[in-house]
C-alpha cells in the first residue's frame, strides 16, 4: 500500500520564504523613501504665494545645499521677486514664472563666489537667507511689513517681521529696498538680532543695478530746475542754530520778510532728497568733514553745522575743540559732534595756494605763489570728505590786474593774465590732491563759483541788491564763468576722482537771498553785501546737493 504524501513545509523552506518576503518589503520601503526625498528639478512650475491668509508656505527650498546652484538661483529669485497687489484681490502676491524672474535677474550682476552671494542677505553663508524664523519645510510662517518713509518720500528701512501674527500689510518691492541696502529681517519671535545687508564687504561682491527711477536720478542734471515755495522750509532758524555768523544772520539783523528762506530747488527731471540731519550724521560717523576755501565756503560750512544741529539731542555735546567762537577774524575751526565721533571743520584758504611776500624792486610786496600749495594744507590731509572752493578773491583788483603779483619760484611775473594764473594755481592744487589724498579713504568735492548780484557798481563802489525780493525767472540765463570751465577741464585731467558741486546756475536765480543791508554793518556801514548769503538760505541747498551726492557715492564702500 502506497504511503500518503505529506503537505507539511519543512522549517528551512519556511525561513527562506520569510527572508525573501521581508527583504522585498524593506527594499520597497527604501526605494519609495528615496523617490520621495529626491530634490525636484530646476524646471519648476509657477508658484503662487498667498498673503491673503496669515501664512506663507514655502516648499521648494527643502534639502538644498547652501552652495548648490539650485539654492543660489532660488535665493536670487526670492530677493528680486516683486510682490504686487492684485486689483481684484486685496492681499495676493503673485510671483511670476521662473523664466520671467530670470529676465529681471539681468538687473543684477553677481560674482561667481557662492558664499559671497549668500552672505549678501545673511552676512553668514551658513544661515537661512530669509532669516532663521522662516520655515522652509511646509510649516507656515506669517509676514508683516513695517516701512519708514523719510521727508523726501523715499523708502527708508523696511523691516520684514517673521512671526505668528500677520498684519496683512502689502509688501513693498524688494528691489527698491535692496538697492538702498536697508533690508532688515526682524526675527522678533526668535529673539535673534536683525540682519542688515549694507556692509562694504558685501557691496564689493555684488552690483545692484538701479530701477528706472534710480537711473533717472543718476542721469538727471540737477543743475537745471526752478525754485519753488515750500512751506516746510527753512530746516532751522537763527534761534535753533547758535553758529550763524553776524554777517549771515539776516533775520537777526532786522530783515522782516521771510520768503527768502522758503524757496526749495526743484530739478526738472528728478527729485533730490530733503536734507536729513540724522542720516547725514550717520554718513559721517567717526569721520572728518572738511571745508577748505574762502568766506563763501565758510558760509556753506556754517549752514552744514546748523542743518546737523537739527538731529542733536544735547547741544552741549557739539563744541569747537579749541573753544573758539565763530568770528570773521578767525579762519580755522573744528566742531566735534561727540555722540557721532565726527568733526565738521573749516580752513580758510582764499586761493588754495600760498599767499606770500617777495622783494619787488626795492620793496617787499604781497605775492601769490601759484606753484605752491597753501601752507595750511597739512590740516586737510586725513579728511574723509573734502569740499574745496576758490573763486571770490580772484575778482579783486590786485588779482585781476596781475601786475607784479603772481610768483613761480623766484620769479615774480611783471604781468600775468588772471585766467592763466587761476589755471596754474588750480593745477598746483590738483597735483597736491593727486599726491597726498587717498581716494579709497577720501571723497573729494570742488564747489563751483557762487555768483554775486551787485547792481549799480561793485561792493566798494555803491553796488546794491536790496531791491530783490523774489528769485529771477528761470528763463534768465547768464554766461558760464570762465573759472568754472577751467575747473571742469582740470578735474577731468586729475588722477583722483573729484565731484564738481555745481551750484552756480541755481544760485544765479537768487539775488533776493544775499544779506544786502542786513549783513555785518559794524565794519563797513552802508556797504551792501551781495556776495555772501543769508542763513537759513541758499547754502542750505548746496548742502542738500552735497548730501545727495554723498548718498550716491557711499552706497559702495564708504558707509558701514
Amino acid at each position: 500500500m502506497e504511503k500518503q504524501r505529506s503537505f507539511s513545509i519543512k522549517p528551512i523552506r519556511f525561513l527562506v520564504f520569510a527572508f525573501t518576503l521581508s527583504f522585498s518589503v524593506i527594499f520597497l520601503i527604501f526605494f519609495s523613501t528615496w523617490v520621495v526625498k529626491t530634490p525636484p528639478s530646476l524646471h519648476l512650475p509657477t508658484h503662487n504665494l498667498g498673503f491673503n491668509t496669515t501664512s506663507l508656505s514655502v516648499q521648494t527650498l527643502r534639502e538644498f545645499n547652501t552652495t548648490s546652484p539650485e539654492y543660489l538661483l532660488k535665493t536670487s529669485i526670492l530677493l528680486r521677486s516683486h510682490f504686487e497687489r492684485d486689483e481684484n484681490s486685496s492681499h495676493i502676491a503673485d510671483v511670476s514664472s521662473l523664466e520671467d524672474v530670470q529676465k529681471r535677474e539681468s538687473e543684477i550682476t553677481v560674482v561667481k563666489d557662492a558664499e559671497s552671494r549668500v552672505s549678501l542677505v545673511t552676512g553668514n553663508s551658513s544661515l537661512n537667507p530669509l532669516g532663521s524664523n522662516l520655515s522652509v519645510d511646509g510649516v507656515n510662517s506669517s509676514y508683516s511689513t513695517n516701512s519708514t518713509v523719510d521727508d523726501t518720500g523715499e523708502l527708508g528701512h523696511v523691516i520684514y517681521t517673521v512671526g505668528s501674527n500677520s498684519s496683512g500689510e502689502e509688501f513693498q518691492e524688494l528691489n527698491d529696498v535692496i538697492d538702498r541696502g536697508n533690508v532688515v529681517f526682524d526675527n522678533s519671535t526668535s529673539g535673534k538680532q536683525d540682519i542688515v545687508s549694507d556692509s562694504p564687504f558685501e557691496r564689493q561682491h555684488i552690483e545692484l543695478r538701479n530701477d528706472v527711477a534710480e537711473k533717472d536720478k543718476l542721469d538727471c542734471d540737477i543743475t537745471r530746475g526752478r525754485w519753488v515755495i515750500d512751506g516746510s522750509y527753512p530746516l532751522y532758524t537763527n534761534v535753533t542754530c547758535p553758529f550763524i555768523d553776524e554777517g549771515f544772520n539776516c533775520e537777526g539783523n532786522g530783515r522782516l520778510d521771510k520768503d527768502y528762506m522758503k524757496w526749495r530747488w526743484q530739478p526738472h527731471d528728478c527729485d533730490i532728497p530733503r536734507f536729513n540731519a540724522t542720516k547725514m550724521l550717520e554718513l559721517i560717523r567717526g569721520k572728518r568733514l572738511v571745508f577748505v576755501g574762502d568766506s563763501i565756503n565758510r558760509n556753506q560750512w556754517e549752514s552744514m553745522l546748523c542743518l546737523l544741529m537739527g538731529a542733536v539731542k544735547d547741544p552741549t555735546k557739539v563744541y569747537e575743540t579749541r573753544g573758539r567762537k565763530i568770528t570773521k577774524e578767525r579762519g580755522n575751526y573744528c566742531f566735534k559732534f561727540e555722540d557721532y565721533k565726527c568733526t565738521v571743520e573749516y580752513y580758510l584758504s582764499h586761493f588754495l595756494v600760498h599767499e606770500s611776500k617777495a622783494r619787488i624792486g626795492k620793496k617787499r610786496g604781497q605775492t601769490l605763489r601759484i606753484d605752491t600749495i597753501d601752507k595750511g594744507s597739512s590740516r586737510w590731509r586725513g579728511a574723509d570728505i573734502l569740499v574745496f572752493n576758490t573763486a571770490h578773491w580772484w575778482n579783486h583788483h590786485k588779482t585781476k590786474a596781475g601786475i607784479n603779483y603772481y610768483q613761480e619760484g623766484d620769479l615774480v611775473h611783471p604781468r600775468l593774465d588772471v585766467a592763466e594764473a587761476f589755471r596754474r594755481a588750480l593745477l598746483t592744487w590738483a597735483s597736491w590732491v593727486d599726491k597726498y589724498i587717498n581716494p579709497r579713504k577720501t571723497l573729494i568735492f570742488f564747489r563751483s563759483s557762487a555768483p554775486s548780484h551787485f547792481s549799480g557798481g561793485q561792493w566798494n563802489t555803491g553796488g546794491h541788491c536790496r531791491e530783490a525780493f523774489q528769485p529771477i525767472n528761470e528763463s534768465f540765463t547768464s554766461n558760464y564763468p570762465e573759472r568754472n570751465l577751467i575747473v571742469d577741464e582740470i578735474i577731468r585731467q586729475m588722477k583722483n576722482p573729484v565731484t564738481l558741486l555745481n551750484i552756480t546756475r541755481l544760485s544765479d536765480y537768487r539775488p533776493d537771498a544775499h544779506p544786502s543791508i542786513y549783513g555785518r554793518q559794524s565794519v563797513n556801514p552802508g556797504v551792501e553785501d551781495c556776495s555772501h548769503w543769508c542763513l537759513p538760505g541758499v547754502p542750505d541747498t548746496w548742502n542738500e546737493l552735497l548730501y545727495y551726492y554723498l548718498r550716491l557715492r557711499t552706497k559702495g564702500n564708504f558707509v558701514d
